[in-house]
């Protein structure tokens, strides 16, 4: 099976690749509720207004690094969907997309998004976790 990086990052797929990401997480941020998901939907928001194309462009960004994380559970997933697959191993799939964001926070070109990331970050795992099916269905269409 092709490295999930080579699929994904591919020139001719990878705008779409990328719009359907962030499609997925203005969807996952939308549906949040509760405190946690209040702070979620607040910070998503402040980041959207200084920087309406500031999601699309992180994504991009991230894609190669994040594509690489994932392409272990991706090699192993056997017939299962994708998004099945990466609930069942939801510790390993959140922390590896974690630590992409994690690595571009620490480096930020962005000071404000940073301290914005920062605040929600302690909460991000669960939230990670929950659209973990939704991202395992965006890769297996671009990737199967």
């Amino acid at each position: 099976m092709a490295a999930l990086s080579d699929v994904l990052c591919d020139s001719s797929r990878r705008d779409q690749v990328v719009a359907e990401v962030v499609s997925t997480i203005e969807q996952e941020v939308t549906g949040k509720s509760g405190i946690s998901g209040m702070a979620f939907k607040t910070a998503f928001k402040a980041v959207q207004k200084m920087s309406p194309d500031l999601v699309r462009t992180a994504v991009d960004r991230m894609l190669p690094d994040a594509a690489e994380k994932l392409d272990p559970l991706w090699q192993e997933k056997g017939a299962v969907p994708f998004g099945d697959y990466l609930l069942s191993r939801s510790d390993e799939a959140a922390d590896a997309l974690l630590s992409v964001t994690d690595e571009r926070a620490a480096r930020p070109n962005n000071a404000a998004v940073a301290k914005i990331y920062n605040t929600v970050r302690p909460k991000a795992k669960s939230h990670v976790v929950e659209a973990l099916p939704a991202i395992g269905r965006v890769i297996e269409k671009h990737a199967a």
